[in-house]
């Protein structure tokens, strides 16, 4: 037996198994079933008690041996397996599939970045609102069709008191009016949000729509700083040479009050189908504060002044990258949010 063992140990020592079914080889005739280790180990109790002690030591040392030395040899063949040569380089690679931010955070986030070198600062305000937040401190007046239930998602009214409804904010308004009931002029915020309104869902409008709005309170804010503001960011957003336009219209918490245009960036004026032909793009409304929204929020209206703006999201991302269909944001499809790897 100690002749068999000796002869084991010295094939151990020598082995050179160049290929994997060579080592193979090698652990079924040592400890295969039919192993020569393992025959050793079945004729191991016919050994004499004296000597089964320093046997047995020697055999379990020389089992785990062979074993160390197979795992070892076979970490070797697996980690050279593949080489250069077996790689064809001229097959195209794997692609790592990275994700991207939704078109609609890169827009609202380059919007807010222009207003954030301006000096504006960020506010933020909850989504479900009271009828105070959102309307009647904005100048709303109680028979305003905005509070028609055609218009607004109300999750609880009260009949004797409209103030106490409860309701999903229609536009982040309602932001502008908690900053100022709690912070003194000056004040210049932005306030992005989520709002809802009770629209069909088309390729045109959605029930849910995010907006940027901004407000600018100080002494002596005057309708020319609201307009140059206004200019640096459309030029800012849609390029250097952008022009803007100021329509006047109405709404409860300006006066004066104006829809801004820009020049259409695709036919650079001239007229094209995503302007119908006119050569200018409607991107906001805008105006001066009306002094009834600072007398509401505990300003003086008498010693300050301000101005207001709000413009959609989804309205500016689909001008800048010429989106034909508002339902895109919201389906999350793989293929139509890939397009916007390059922009983040």
């Amino acid at each position: 037996m100690n002749e068999r063992i000796a002869k084991i140990k010295q094939e151990l020592e020598t082995l050179k198994a160049e290929t994997l079914q060579q080592l193979e080889e090698f652990r079924v005739r040592i400890i295969g079933k039919k192993g020569s280790l393992t025959q050793l180990f079945d004729e191991f109790k016919t050994v004499a008690p004296e000597k089964k002690k320093e046997l047995g030591k020697e055999l379990n040392v020389l089992k785990n041996d062979v074993i160390s030395k197979i795992t070892e040899l076979r970490e070797h063949f697996t980690s050279n397996e593949i080489t250069v040569n077996d790689i064809d380089l001229s097959l195209p690679g794997n692609q790592d599939l990275i994700g991207t931010r939704h078109p609609i955070s890169v827009a609202k986030n380059e919007i807010l970045d222009i207003f954030k070198r301006l000096g504006f600062t960020v506010a933020d305000g909850p989504e479900i609102e009271d009828d105070w937040h959102v309307f009647s401190a904005l100048n709303f007046p109680p028979e305003h069709p905005a509070r028609d239930m055609q218009d607004t998602f109300f999750i609880s009214k009260n009949a004797e008191n409209e103030q106490n409804n409860v309701l999903l904010r229609t536009h982040t308004s309602s932001i502008q009016v908690r900053v100022m009931e709690t912070q003194k002029p000056p004040i210049r915020v932005v306030c992005p949000g989520r709002v809802f309104r009770n629209e069909a869902i088309s390729a045109r409008a959605h029930c849910i729509f995010h907006q940027v709005e901004g407000l600018y309170i100080d002494e002596n804010v005057s309708f020319a700083d609201m307009k140059q503001t206004l200019l640096f960011f459309a030029r800012e957003m849609f390029g250097e040479g952008t022009q803007i336009r100021l329509r006047p219209s109405f709404f409860p918490f300006t006066e004066p009050s104006a829809e801004m245009d820009v020049s259409c960036s695709i036919c650079g004026g001239k007229g094209c189908s995503i302007c119908k032909y006119t050569g200018w793009l409607e991107i906001m409304g805008c105006g001066m504060v009306d002094p009834n929204v600072l007398e509401s929020c505990g300003i003086d209206s008498k010693k300050y002044t301000g101005y207001a703006f709000g413009m959609g999201v989804e309205r500016m991302s689909m001008l800048k990258w010429q989106i034909k269909d508002l339902r895109l944001y919201f389906e999350n499809d793989v293929r139509f949010l890939r397009q916007f790897n390059s922009v983040i």
